[in-house]
C-alpha cells in the first residue's frame, strides 16, 4: 500500500494524499487535502481498484473530476454532461 500511496501522492500533486484501511471488505478511504490542511476530496475505494493498473488510473481520473467539482472549476453543464455519462454506464454494466 505504501507504493500506492506514493503513486496517488505523485499523480494528484499539490494535495496531500492520505490512503487508509477501512471496512471489512478490503475498502481502502482516499482522502485529499489542499495547501492549507482542508480536506478537499475523501472517497472509499475496493483495494483491488488500486492494485490494477487500469482502475488505479480510472481511480486517479475520478479524484482529479473530484476535485475540480469541489473547488468549483468545472462548469455546471459539464457537471451534468459527466453524471449522464457515469449514469450510462452504470446501467450498461447492468445488463
Amino acid at each position: 500500500m505504501e507504493s500506492i500511496s506514493l503513486l496517488l501522492g505523485e499523480a494528484l500533486s499539490p494535495y496531500q494524499v492520505t490512503l487508509t484501511p477501512s471496512g471489512l471488505q478490503g475498502e481502502c478511504r482516499v482522502t485529499l487535502k489542499n495547501a492549507t490542511g482542508v480536506v478537499v476530496v475523501d472517497r472509499e475505494f475496493n483495494r483491488a481498484q488500486l492494485t490494477d493498473k487500469r482502475s488505479l488510473t480510472d481511480v486517479v481520473d475520478g479524484l482529479h473530476r473530484d476535485v475540480l467539482i469541489a473547488e468549483g472549476r468545472l462548469e455546471p453543464c459539464v457537471i451534468a454532461a459527466l453524471r449522464n455519462a457515469a449514469q450510462g454506464k452504470q446501467l450498461a454494466s447492468r445488463n
